[in-house]
């Protein structure tokens, strides 16, 4: 089953598998936000399938919905749902860590093969390559303090985004008391930490593969 929750923003709707970190999707209403979750499927599955997980979701099941913000409006989840308070084992931790560390994998072999300029969007907007690659890393390092890991600006140093990286993922498949709320005072649950982290990534690279043609 593929548990989701919606976040409803004043004029946009997220709907985010539960069941499948990063997997979320932005529409004008409920309707159009699950109808573009279920149209990224095979998409997702490529994600999921080089983690060595088997993805058969069935449809979504809306579980909880959560009032979201501007920022949702935006295009970026910001609400972080009841159901991520839930006790999370260390089998169900390295799952999630799995996709994660599948989604910076194919993040890394899809920019390799886009060209520097990417097609501009219909109102000639969007970042190029290498902008939208600091743009990931750089966002990573704000959402890494969430859970307690903090590292200096990259400045495209490599080594140092992979070192924040394993420390990133090495924080948040560990079990513990933190599992069941926020890692650091005032930070994120791990559960959100995961879907959070994997959705961004995940949406720059199937943005990046829609643009780069």
């Amino acid at each position: 089953m593929n548990h989701v929750y919606l976040e409803l923003g004043p004029k946009k709707v997220f709907a985010c598998s539960l069941d499948w970190p990063g997997w979320c999707r932005i529409g004008r209403s409920e309707e159009s936000a699950l109808d573009a979750l279920t149209d990224y499927a095979p998409r997702y599955r490529v994600i999921a399938e080089r983690a060595g997980l088997a993805f058969s979701p069935g449809d979504p099941v809306v579980v909880e919905r959560v009032p979201g913000t501007s920022t949702t409006d935006f295009g970026a989840p910001d609400a972080v749902p009841e159901a991520d308070a839930a006790p999370l084992d260390a089998a169900e931790a390295g799952r999630g860590v799995a996709l994660m560390r599948a989604a910076w994998e194919i993040f890394d072999e899809v920019t390799a093969v886009s060209p520097e300029e990417l097609r501009k969007g219909p109102r000639g907007g969007g970042r190029d390559r290498d902008p939208m690659v600091a743009h990931v890393v750089e966002a990573e390092r704000a959402y890494a303090r969430k859970v307690g890991v903090r590292h200096k600006p990259f400045h495209g140093d490599r080594e140092a985004r992979d070192a924040m990286r394993a420390e990133l993922a090495d924080t948040l498949v560990r079990p513990g008391d933190a599992v069941t709320g926020p890692a650091v005072p005032g930070g994120w649950p791990v559960r959100y930490a995961v879907r959070r982290i994997t959705w961004h990534v995940i949406d720059h690279i199937w943005e990046m593969e829609d643009r780069r043609y």
